[in-house]
């Protein structure tokens, strides 16, 4: 599922010109089953309305299995991927989460993708950046986010 990034610039001081400005959006990200299983067994949370496909169809008010939140935010990875390249990074860390919310469950064959705006970039020592993002990651069909995060990394040249 690699693409081109949205946003391409040649060196993190390129990035102070974007702050307050969207990034990009990634393409979408299909959410199946098989990955919400998957996510399931290597954190341990069976709850049946992530794994269930049966009883969540039968039992759970969202008609059918969901998407652990958890997994939904760790698509960020992937998808931020996609929306920004700086040439010059050698290394970049996640840094940690300034704030998540979980406003809308994604359905098991959903499909998510990430709508990114630079919130903030702080210059490091030794040639990093802090960059803070305001990112939403928006549910194919949906008038409402399925998460809204305030993510922070830590980029390096």
């Amino acid at each position: 599922m690699t693409t081109a990034a949205t946003t391409h610039v040649a060196a993190l001081a390129d990035l102070d010109e974007l702050v307050g400005k969207q990034v990009g959006v990634s393409s979408w990200f299909p959410v199946e089953q098989e990955r919400v299983n998957t996510f399931a067994d290597a954190t341990g949370d069976q709850q049946w309305i992530h794994v269930d496909v049966e009883r969540a169809t039968r039992e759970s008010p969202f008609g059918g299995p969901i998407a652990h939140g958890y997994l939904t935010l760790s698509l960020i990875v992937p998808m931020w991927g996609e929306i920004l390249t700086v040439d010059s990074m050698k290394m970049g860390v996640n840094y940690g989460l300034n704030k998540v919310r979980f406003t809308k469950p994604v359905p098991a064959g959903g499909r998510v993708r990430l709508n990114a705006t630079l919130k903030s970039v702080e210059h490091l020592e030794k040639g990093g950046v802090q960059v803070t993002v305001d990112g939403q990651i928006e549910l194919e069909g949906s008038d409402r986010p399925a998460v809204v995060v305030e993510a922070v990394y830590r980029y390096f040249e």
